[in-house]
């Protein structure tokens, strides 16, 4: 596959961004190293120049279950890949986001962050992708399908993908980019005629209402823990990055479809509502936590750790 997606998710391929020439680690269940790191960089250290000892993060993963010769392998590799890049101090090794990895994680955040939100009326237009690619094309047709499920599209068709919100100048990109032989994308109004398949059917609504509704099950017990003040620094540091990697995985199945499509009843602000509590209400947490773990190694970069909040800019580099 070319380099694209920044993310796979936890429960299917996804990204934080379209990448481009970024290639961010795949998640797997269970946190690979790597896809662990640049996810803690991410959330608490996105905005700095300064780099972090590589003792820290080792540390940071191991909160995780990592073992310190699985998080020393993992950063390695992150700056071989060019996601980090480092220096030397004596004995000691630091780390940080290069510039292209931060501005494509903080791309991600921000959608990932109005995920959900109300988006307003919608015109009723369609983006309408049409492609051919041969079966032998496997790679092609992976890097493709992935690419055009994170911009919004999902197939109405085997060749014939459709999206309400993604942005045509991106979806012909893509098709340019990876070299699609036969394509074109287009705008267009669905027509409501009996016996025809509608637009929207290309999404499984009810597997959807299912999945939004599984999130806010399996969560619901920590919510409780988390209003009560029973989440110690230590699990909110976990937990915190768990709902993050649950919760974005959610654009890669329904592209924030507008309300004129969904059925009564649709659970996605209530998802929404369950990870935003989580995820502001265990930052402070979080960040104590990161911020202790540093200052066993730079007391004085400890006082730079900083959380993001879901409604909160990212600070400028």
């Amino acid at each position: 596959m070319r380099k694209g997606n920044a993310y796979t998710s936890t429960v299917t391929d996804g990204a934080w961004a379209d990448a481009g020439d970024v290639d961010l680690p795949r998640f797997q269940a269970g946190a690979p190293p790597q896809h662990l790191i640049t996810t803690l960089l991410g959330d608490y250290w996105i905005s700095r120049s300064e780099q972090l000892p590589s003792a820290a993060l080792v540390r940071l993963a191991g909160e995780f279950g990592v073992s310190a010769v699985a998080a020393r392998a993992a950063l390695s590799r992150l700056a071989r890949r060019e996601l980090l890049e480092s220096s030397k101090a004596g004995r000691r090794t630091y780390y940080r986001l290069t510039d292209r990895a931060a501005d494509v994680l903080e791309d991600g955040r921000k959608r990932i962050m109005s995920f959900g939100l109300d988006q307003g009326a919608w015109d009723g237009t369609w983006v309408v992708a049409a492609f051919s690619v041969s079966e032998e094309q496997r790679d092609l047709r992976h890097a493709l399908r992935s690419r055009l499920r994170w911009l919004g599209f999902a197939p109405l068709y085997d060749g014939l993908w459709v999206s309400p919100t993604a942005e045509a100048d991106a979806a012909a990109a893509v098709l340019t980019e990876l070299g699609v032989p036969i394509a074109t994308v287009f705008r267009a109004r669905a027509l409501d005629l009996p016996g025809l398949r509608a637009p929207q059917e290309a999404w499984d609504f009810d597997q959807l209402r299912r999945t939004y509704e599984d999130f806010a099950a399996q969560y619901a017990p920590l919510l409780t823990r988390v209003r009560n003040g029973t989440v110690g620094a230590s699990e909110a540091l976990v937990a915190r990055t768990g709902i993050m990697d649950t919760w974005r995985t959610f654009p890669n199945h329904d592209p924030d479809l507008p309300a004129e499509l969904l059925p009564h009843g649709w659970p996605r602000s209530a998802a929404r509502d369950v990870f935003v509590e989580i995820y502001d209400t265990l930052g402070p947490l979080a960040e104590f936590r990161v911020k202790q773990i540093v200052g066993e190694f730079e007391p004085a970069l400890a006082e730079l750790v900083a959380h993001h909040r879901t409604g909160l800019p990212l600070a400028p580099r």
